[in-house]
């Protein structure tokens, strides 16, 4: 048989409309951005190697049945506490980075588990829930930083203290700990910079994954992932397994924004972790992934389709409407509308094979009804 002949384009483009709709728009706003090849591949390794770890963040979750996991904002928020304290004492480069790792990973895993603890009482409605927990740690993240921060844990230097005397400011210089990851192993091939270090640190974490996947805990999750019922007849511990894959979401969610913030060189303190959450759930869906189901292969073309658009974006918005800043908010727009299309998708693609599901099993019982009724007339 001609493998070529099981393709079916349209089926495909159906599976996978998000990817395809947004490849389109990146299509489109390249030739209208005006920008050459080479600055757009230079941007897209640098910012791979600054956000792809975090998008990692989403697999497992997904793979254990509990969809986009929107709470991995608590991870990052973490991950951020671990910046404060480390620029707060001023150390540097890798020793930064591995401080705020010490202080962040902890925090996250007590995170992690507080959060698979009320998932597990929110079964079937984990995103809304995730998405309404993030919200809720993004409350108790502002009174640590501006009132903690100062009050009873004292700030040692003026550069993190807010002007009023007590807080962490809004905007928080990570000059100390800038490119302690990306700069150990800088290699420059003519216009471009590849960090070694950061892309093994990538690679890594793509092996355990693999790795993960093969283990008697991957094999439980993925086995909640396709019917809790059945896993725990079978004897698999289902709120266990599920805490445990929030838990290591938190724990990359913490490590992921770590590496991105030292990247960047600066902090939004009090937004940024919100941002890492809504790109991350955004790169995933775009690359394919759904609720149910993502891979490896997902994040890497989502994080690349993602930030083609954010390069390109905002320069065609400016050629087209003469203002940068509605590229901006396109941008913007199209992330958001992304995550909304692909949970629609999702709830529509589940109705349908339910639908279809009913129709087959109405089809057979006709089927044995006719067989029985024959078989009454023959005797």
């Amino acid at each position: 048989m001609n493998p070529l002949k099981k393709f079916e384009p349209l089926k495909f483009i159906s599976d996978n409309i998000v990817t395809v709709i947004f490849l389109a728009l990146t299509i489109i706003a390249i030739p209208f951005s005006r920008l050459s090849g080479i600055y757009i591949l230079s941007n897209l390794i640098d910012r791979f190697a600054r956000s792809a770890f975090l998008v990692f963040a989403l697999i497992l979750p997904i793979m254990a049945g509990m969809g986009i996991n929107f709470a991995m904002v608590l991870g990052a928020t973490a991950g951020q506490i671990g910046l404060i304290f480390a620029i707060d004492y001023n150390v540097m480069g890798i020793q930064g980075l591995l401080l705020a790792t010490c202080i962040g990973v902890p925090l996250s895993i007590f995170l992690g588990w507080f959060c698979g603890q009320v998932l597990n009482r929110a079964r079937g409605r984990e995103m809304v829930t995730g998405f309404i927990l993030g919200y809720f740690m993004d409350g108790v993240y502002q009174f640590f930083g501006l009132y903690v921060m100062g009050w009873l844990i004292p700030i040692r230097t003026r550069e993190v203290m807010q002007v009023t005397g007590s807080g962490v400011r809004n905007t928080l210089a990570l000059g100390p700990v800038r490119g302690g990851l990306d700069n150990i192993l800088n290699l420059q091939v003519g216009p471009f910079h590849l960090p070694l270090l950061t892309f093994g640190v990538i690679a890594f974490l793509c092996l355990f994954i693999i790795w993960f996947r093969k283990t008697k805990l991957g094999h439980d999750m993925r086995a909640i992932g396709q019917d809790q019922g059945v896993s725990h007849s079978a004897g698999i511990a289902v709120d266990r397994t599920r805490i445990m894959a929030i838990v290591i979401s938190t724990i990359l969610a913490c490590i992921g924004q770590i590496i991105y913030l030292q990247n960047m060189g600066n902090m939004g303190t009090y937004t940024s972790q919100r941002q890492a959450g809504y790109f991350a759930a955004a790169a995933i869906l775009v690359g394919g992934a759904t609720v149910s189901k993502a891979t490896i292969m997902n994040v890497f073309v989502g994080v690349f389709l993602v930030h083609s658009l954010y390069i390109t974006m905002p320069i065609a918005g400016k050629e087209i409407f003469k203002s940068a800043m509605v590229g901006q908010y396109m941008s913007d727009f199209i992330n958001y509308a992304i995550i909304a299309l692909a949970l629609v998708l999702h709830a529509w693609r589940n109705k349908r094979n339910a639908d279809l599901a009913r129709a087959g099993l109405r089809g057979h019982a006709d089927k044995d009804s006719a067989l029985a009724a024959q078989a009454g007339a023959v005797q």
